[in-house]
């Protein structure tokens, strides 16, 4: 499943990120937007995000760290974060 991650378009890595997302933070998928402010809606802490981390490399398999969110405010930065490791 994942060698097909490689392959996605913006809209499957949207979907697919909203699906793991609101699951693992128990949030409303329909609150996971692009203009949405990635940290209130989730509403995460300094932990949180090495969760989330974790979640990334064992949902999309690829390899982001904490230094990776430093300009990371809404979904929409982290989904471009997202493709972007994708086509690397």
């Amino acid at each position: 499943m994942n060698e097909t991650l490689v392959t996605m378009e913006l809209g499957d890595i949207i979907e697919e990120t909203r699906d793991f997302l609101s699951e693992e933070f128990e949030v409303n998928r329909n609150l996971i937007l692009p203009e949405n402010s990635l940290k209130d809606t989730l509403d995460l802490d300094s932990l949180d995000y090495v969760d989330l981390v974790v979640l990334i490399e064992e949902n999309l398999n690829i390899k982001v760290t904490g230094e990776d969110f430093k300009d990371i405010v809404t979904f929409g930065d982290f989904y471009k974060l997202v493709q972007k490791k994708l086509s690397l």
